[in-house]
């Protein structure tokens, strides 16, 4: 199967936590992104929690039918050499016309997206793959990306169950992390991984890199 190079890059606390508002208050976020453009990661993926706080407009999409478009498919709005893509289920995210943006939004959806917002889409000028009958198929995503999109190198950048997600489905080649000197130690927040099957088992890694930064940051690289 042909696909991009994925890598998962994330920042945390020592105690793995990803929480955006506490990873804010750690040094080390300057690092984050400078690691980030080393790794020469031009097409990004988000998942619809960190979209809706970082990305997308407020509100959310109200569909007048529940037409379902029920197949897959996609839609090429822009000859990018990179995307900004949100995994956004249902899609109920609101967003800008992307017309002339340099990295342009890219929206994917399961086949239970309603043709009406795929229709909106469309109208913004935002490029989609619907693809998976009840949830988002990955896979066939990802392969989508690189033969219809031409996705070669793909960072995974948020939140726990979209890195989790290409994690159980085979499809991450590294793991970055970018490590802050701070504990968050508060009870709920999320991992940067989480929800996997207890019988699921261990994901074996390689260590290929370790780099401290002055803010005391730590950037530990790993090959999955």
């Amino acid at each position: 199967m042909k696909k991009p190079y994925i890598i998962c890059h994330m920042m945390t606390s020592v105690d793995g936590r990803i929480d955006c508002a506490m990873t804010a208050q750690l040094r080390g976020g300057e690092d984050y992104y400078s690691v980030l453009q080393s790794l020469d990661l031009p097409t990004t993926v988000s998942g619809r929690v960190t979209a809706e706080l970082e990305l997308a407009q407020p509100g959310a999409f109200q569909a007048k039918s529940t037409e379902i478009y029920g197949q897959e498919g996609f839609s090429k709005k822009a000859d990018a050499a990179g995307y900004e893509v949100v995994v956004d289920t249902k899609g109920k995210l609101l967003w800008p016309d992307a017309t002339g943006m340099r990295k342009p939004f890219l929206i994917i959806t399961s086949e239970q997206v309603t043709k009406e917002y795929l229709n909106y889409l469309d109208g913004q000028n935002i490029s989609w793959i619907a693809c998976g009958k009840d949830k988002i198929d990955l896979v066939r995503t990802s392969e989508l990306l690189a033969t219809a999109f031409h996705v070669e190198r793909m960072g995974i950048v948020g939140g726990s169950a979209i890195n989790t997600g290409f994690l159980v489905a085979g499809l991450l080649d590294e793991v970055s992390i970018l490590m802050g000197a701070g504990v968050d130690g508060r009870g709920g927040f999320p991992p940067v991984f989480d929800g996997l099957d207890q019988n699921h088992g261990v994901t074996h890694l390689k260590l290929m890199d370790v780099k401290k930064f002055d803010s005391d940051a730590v950037w530990i690289r790993y090959k999955v």
